[in-house]
């Protein structure tokens, strides 16, 4: 959790890839362009029925990520725009501009002459230039909800001259519609909006509904593994690991529970290295595209102290995804660490931050490196940007209180108890909070001596 354990990532790498990077190695692919999936607009539908504009974004989420020239703007960066009412077409276009999309979908979801009726809609951005495009309306009959989803990603690839297969069309079709149980898909749209909210109360709910969808389809993967998502988000790792593997066994060429597999065993306490490695490898090779698992891949082979397999996972990462933050965050770890290239490693997590401003692993990276330097103006301005963003992380509290230690010892004392007063009740905070209280007692009698 803290500066001090992250520091201890395999250095060693820094050259390498600076190296291939540096030598165009990384190029992107062909012809890819990163794509933004907004919830649609739910005109004049009821309350009960305003999920079907998320049903239509989340059906487009799970279908396109299986095309490798269309990279998925991951959506919770939608926090960091001001939230509109709807989706519309302003909105669209501001959150293209800001998140650097070169492709927005989005759309309505309305009731004509009583049936439902989805119009799906592109922003597709050339310079400065914002090209909208208006597909054909699908008209939805009643309990027809999940064949019209079927279409609509197939019809996006044709309005955006994406060639398809035969094989990725299937494909396509099989993942924008993933249950044949109307219901079923219902929960599972529910709970997306639940586990939105990123609270304990919307987890616990997320959880309820997930559980309720697959009591109606127990067949339903992508249940099975978002169950395991929101156990992981909730902190229970050993549920999140079942779910991942029953995943995995209901349909092995799902390339998400591997992936997530191998994320649970990088960061376990036992050192799970080698398993974490064939996870990555298996979702690659279901999915070579994968930029995450290539990253995730990376971190666990520098784990491993495997240079040459680091470098390359890391490079292909780029290759499939050239604005992916994480590999910069992974990149200034690495330079900083052990070979002690600050500029070098400051530019990677600023890169990461210009990418993804919520990404708070990239603020935190980039203040243990300024805390290191002795900035700490600029690392307490950091770390108080992580605690804005999540007011509950424990880390950046702990170490911003590190950090006032050297300027403010009256602020380092309310830090401190801020810290124990929310970690106090964590298990596994236990010996931080030890520590914290023995700073605290040392700041105190500090401050009455002074006195």
């Amino acid at each position: 959790m803290q500066a001090h354990e992250r520091r201890c990532s395999s250095g060693i790498l820094a050259v390498a890839v600076a190296a291939m990077l540096l030598a165009g190695a990384a190029p992107a692919l062909a012809k890819s362009r990163t794509v933004l999936i907004l919830p649609f607009v739910a005109v004049d539908l009821g309350r009960e029925e305003q999920w079907l504009g998320e049903s239509v974004a989340q059906s487009l989420s799970l279908a396109l990520v299986t095309l490798p020239t269309l990279v998925q703007i991951d959506r919770q960066r939608l926090r960091q725009l001001p939230q509109p009412e709807a989706w519309d077409e302003q909105a669209a276009l501001l959150a293209a501009r800001t998140l650097r999309a070169d492709v927005t979908l989005y759309g309505e979801v309305r009731r004509v002459s009583g049936d439902l009726s989805i119009q799906p809609r592109l922003i597709e951005m050339r310079a400065e230039r914002a090209e909208r495009v208006a597909l054909e309306a699908q008209p939805v009959a009643e309990g027809m909800l999940l064949d019209r989803l079927r279409v609509l990603p197939a019809a996006y690839a044709r309005a955006l001259k994406v060639s398809v297969t035969d094989a990725e069309a299937a494909r396509l079709q099989r993942a924008a519609a993933p249950t044949a149980s109307p219901r079923a898909w219902e929960a599972y749209v529910r709970a997306q909006l639940a586990a939105a909210r990123a609270t304990q109360e919307g987890n616990e709910a997320a959880v309820e509904l997930l559980a309720r969808a697959l009591e109606t389809d127990a067949q339903f993967v992508v249940a099975q593994y978002s169950l395991g998502l929101v156990h992981q988000a909730l902190g229970n790792r050993w549920k999140a690991a079942a779910q991942f593997r029953a995943s995995t066994q209901q349909d092995p060429t799902f390339p998400e529970p591997f992936k997530s597999l191998g994320d649970l065993f990088l960061t376990a306490p036992r050192r799970l290295f080698d398993q974490a490695v064939e996870a990555y490898a298996k979702a690659i090779e279901l999915r070579p595209f994968f930029a995450e698992a290539h990253v995730g891949l990376g971190d666990a082979r520098a784990a491993k102290a495997d240079v040459d397999g680091a470098v390359s996972a890391y490079v292909k990462a780029l290759q499939h995804n050239p604005l992916n933050p994480r590999v910069h965050v992974s990149l200034g770890r690495i330079y900083y660490a052990e070979k002690g290239l600050y500029y070098e490693s400051v530019t990677a997590y600023r890169k990461a931050i210009e990418l993804d401003p919520g990404y708070v692993d990239a603020r935190m990276g980039l203040a243990e490196v300024y805390e290191d330097k002795g900035l700490y103006q600029e690392a307490i301005t950091e770390y108080r940007k992580v605690v804005e963003q999540d007011a509950r992380h424990t880390g950046a509290l702990y170490n911003l209180a590190l950090v006032y230690e050297q300027v403010d010892a009256r602020e380092a004392i309310t830090l401190w108890e801020r810290y124990i007063q929310l970690a106090g009740s964590q298990p596994t905070e236990k010996d931080w909070v030890d520590v914290a209280r023995l700073h605290l007692k040392k700041l105190k009698g500090q401050l009455e001596k002074g006195n």
